[in-house]
């Protein structure tokens, strides 16, 4: 689905959001580029793999499968990844996390005050990048449409984050409060991105509901896995300690099933609440996850939530058009791909 050529594009439209300033306040842009691995930290230009660029990749290919120009709803693509990058500046603050993708976080190089402040302006520096839909041709009142969804996906995010960190350490939830959690966090800007470039490709609303709904059932599943992976997760896969999430104490999905369900959830719970997990807590916490079940429960979950991306998906009508089905294809054959994946 990723293409070097999209993104190229994807990260020229990015840029292009930036504005031009004068000297004095230069800094305060070249701080948001280091963030964006744009440049190093004495703020020098650099060069960075941008990743697969999961989220605006989806956008344009939405935007076929729903009958539109994917080269239109490029600026949409920026602003859904700058947002996406906005979110981690704050998460980082929020988590107190002093590294990402392997390199010093932005707050921890240059303070909590200005990366506040470098994630507010990023924030704005997205919706200027959707603004520049009115470049590419997209009529007026799609591009407010997409505006005001765009604002609600926002919203929603920030719901998702209040939820993770109302629940830090909180052994009381169950796994519906985690999967409302989830479902605001992580799957609601996938599925944004999805419905978003539905609505610049002009969808009918059949079809930009359809490709929203795959688009949160790909992210629930896809954060169901991650769960899974980090604690069953092989390390030579993963690139992470086997049992990782334990070992930080992290209420993933499996252990809030254990905790609702198990009756050795009271184990579990003191050893949560007993500090750092050595390798006998560990071991004793793996035993409590198997007792229950939970393993299995989790791939449950995350396999009903791919069936239902795999059937909202096919309930997208391209019409005959040979470009939207190929879109429709391809982000078929994304969801195909997240199934069982081992890192």
């Amino acid at each position: 689905m990723t293409s070097p050529d999209s993104r190229l594009i994807i990260q020229q439209a990015m840029r292009a959001a930036f504005p031009q300033t004068e000297a004095r306040v230069a800094r305060f842009y070249q701080m948001q580029e280091y963030h964006l691995g744009w440049r190093d930290q004495q703020l020098d230009p650099a060069e960075s793999d941008p990743g697969k660029l999961i989220r605006p990749q989806l956008v344009m290919l939405a935007c076929q499968a729903g009958g539109g120009d994917p080269a239109q709803a490029v600026p949409l693509a920026a602003g859904i990844q700058l947002l996406h990058d906005f979110t981690l500046i704050h998460d980082d603050i929020e988590d107190d996390s002093d590294t990402r993708r392997g390199r010093p976080t932005l707050w921890s190089l240059w303070g909590l005050a200005q990366g506040i402040n470098a994630g507010d302006g990023m924030f704005v520096i997205a919706h200027l990048a959707i603004h520049r839909l009115s470049e590419m041709g997209v009529a007026a009142e799609r591009i407010l449409a997409v505006l005001r969804r765009f604002d609600e996906v926002i919203l929603q995010v920030c719901e998702g984050q209040f939820l993770d960190i109302s629940f830090e350490g909180d052994l009381r939830i169950t796994p519906d409060d985690y999967l409302a959690m989830i479902g605001r966090k992580t799957a609601i800007l996938i599925a944004g991105s999805c419905e978003l470039g539905a609505i610049v490709a002009g969808a009918t609303p059949a079809n930009a509901a359809a490709l929203a709904e795959f688009g949160r059932s790909v992210g629930i599943a896809f954060q169901i896995e991650d769960d899974i992976l980090g604690i069953w997760g092989e390390p030579e896969v993963t690139g992470k300690p086997r049992a990782a999430d334990l070992y930080r104490r992290k209420v993933s999905l499996p252990v809030v099933h254990a905790l609702a369900t198990s009756s050795r959830s009271d184990e579990l719970a003191q050893r949560y609440s007993e500090g750092e997990m050595d390798a006998v807590a560990v071991a004793a916490a793996l035993a409590v996850l198997d007792s229950a079940g939970s393993r299995a429960y989790c791939a449950e979950m995350a396999a009903r939530h791919h069936a239902a991306a795999f059937a909202a998906i096919d309930r997208v009508d391209t019409a005959g058009n040979p470009a939207a089905e190929k879109a429709r294809a391809k982000l078929r054959a994304l969801a195909e791909s997240l199934i069982g994946r081992q890192a």
